[in-house]
């Protein structure tokens, strides 16, 4: 690997690192209350607040997109927290269905930007390979204060303050990563680690990171989309997991 290559993919590394550090406990939580789509249709509200951002050209002051992006995020966790609680028989149903909404949503937007496309793509799949040092130093302590309520505070026991962390999480995840790359690493590490009853939070990071850093290597060896390379390789390592579960 040469000098340029990995000035690009440390920081792509360390962007997964970060994401991972939020993601693989709120996932287990994820799976424990079984609100799967939770995390799809946050990150797609919370892309819906970039594209409105883009919509009214304030893509050139990203604290303000990053405003709008979590206030929309915050606002589709009270909705969910209201279905988990009023209509827990369907919940799965309507999270979906609240995935959809924000997904058309965003394509009706777009619909009249010549960029749509392009735009579209960046969100799904993300930019892994193109974020910069000020946007990780931002990342990193916004996920440490995640953290921190996490381990300290009672929100997550809480209905809208579980989705409250999360709505965070995501919105600042999905800028760097991308909805589906966001997904993956929540999903993923938990559901291969769902019968571990030992260490489970180590093997987890394990399938989160070898995914990370194996994907990432396959993008700059075949030129492969980022994005898509680690979503693979992270099921792969996370089938790997499953299949070799310790005891």
């Amino acid at each position: 690997m040469n000098a340029p290559e990995f000035d690009i993919l440390l920081p792509a590394f360390i962007a997964g690192l970060l994401v991972l550090a939020t993601h693989i406990p709120l996932g287990m939580k994820v799976l424990a209350r079984g609100v799967i789509f939770a995390d799809l249709a946050i990150a797609q509200i919370a892309g819906l607040g970039v594209v409105l951002a883009g919509l009214l050209e304030l893509a050139g002051q990203p604290l303000l997109v990053q405003g709008i992006a979590a206030a929309s995020a915050l606002c589709g966790a009270a909705l969910l927290a209201w279905i988990e609680h009023r209509l827990p028989e369907v919940k799965e149903a309507c999270i979906g269905l609240t995935f959809v909404l924000a997904a058309s949503g965003g394509i009706l937007l777009m619909s009249r930007d010549v960029h749509a496309g392009e735009h579209l793509k960046d969100l799904l799949v993300g930019q892994i390979l193109w974020v910069d040092e000020p946007r990780l130093i931002a990342t990193a302590l916004l996920t440490a204060a995640i953290l921190a309520a996490w381990r300290w505070s009672a929100l997550r026991e809480r209905h809208l303050g579980f989705y409250g962390l999360f709505a965070l999480a995501v919105t600042a995840s999905v800028q760097l990563v991308g909805v589906y790359l966001v997904f993956a690493s929540l999903i993923v590490p938990a559901l291969a680690t769902h019968r571990f009853t030992a260490r489970r939070k180590t093997y987890a990071f394990t399938v989160g990171v070898a995914g990370y850093a194996a994907g990432l290597l396959l993008s700059a060896q075949f030129d492969l989309p980022a994005g898509a390379a680690i979503v693979w390789a992270m099921a792969a390592a996370g089938l790997l997991a499953a299949i070799c579960k310790p005891g």
